[in-house]
């Protein structure tokens, strides 16, 4: 008998989300979308050649490296950002870091304080030290940004 309930590849989907009144600290590793309307205080992986999408809302802010597929940023982002097929700055995105990219995608508006650098084929191949400001520091009291347009 079919089973329309079945999920392909065995893998779950769905969208996990940091609430605006959130701050989570600490890794975070995910498969599909993740959606931060808070603040992630370390570093955001998600599994390379996959379909898997993060996006920082205008009020979301991401404190460490982000190694994901596709990346849309309208908050703000003090990391490198790494992503092997996509990233869209939107209008209030601002970035401080270095952008390792495939395909990018800038509204007018976004700002990014770093170097762009185009890479073909997987991010997890590049062999990039982590830069000092992926780096965690736990002494340091939390950073506070407004991005002005």
């Amino acid at each position: 008998m079919f089973n329309i309930f079945k999920r392909r590849n065995n893998k779950k989907t769905g969208i996990t989300l940091v609430a605006g009144n959130c701050q989570l600290i600490g890794d975070v590793h995910f498969t599909d979308r993740l959606l931060v309307n808070g603040v992630v205080n370390g570093n955001i992986r998600a599994e390379s050649g996959t379909n898997a999408t993060l996006t920082i809302s205008e009020k979301g802010e991401v404190r460490g490296e982000i190694r994901v597929p596709n990346v849309i940023v309208n908050g703000s982002v003090d990391g490198d950002i790494y992503s092997e097929k996509h990233i869209e700055l939107s209008a209030k995105a601002g970035v401080s870091g270095n952008i390792y990219y495939k395909v990018i995608e800038m509204v007018m508006g976004s700002r990014v304080d770093g170097q762009f650098v185009h890479v073909d084929g997987e991010v997890e191949k590049l062999n990039v030290a982590i830069s000092p400001k992926s780096r965690k520091k736990e002494d340091e009291s939390p950073i506070v940004a407004k991005i002005v347009s």
